[in-house]
């Protein structure tokens, strides 16, 4: 009994997927946060650009 235990303590097959799991979940929580740094950027130039283009006047028509 005390064999398997000392065999199973040392058995570390599965520490690796530990850690790949931890890596992936770390890489997804990045991705998150410059998504959303991304996307709020994005969100005020948009903002920008339709308050300029709003400001703008075109003139329709036509004059000889």
């Amino acid at each position: 009994m005390f064999n398997q235990i000392k065999s199973f303590a040392a058995n570390e097959s599965g520490a690796v997927t530990v850690d790949w799991v931890v890596l992936v979940a770390g890489l997804i929580g990045l991705a998150i946060a410059a998504m959303s740094v991304i996307t709020n950027t994005t969100r005020d130039l948009t903002a920008e650009a339709n308050t300029k283009l709003d400001e703008v006047s075109v003139n329709t028509t036509l004059t000889k």
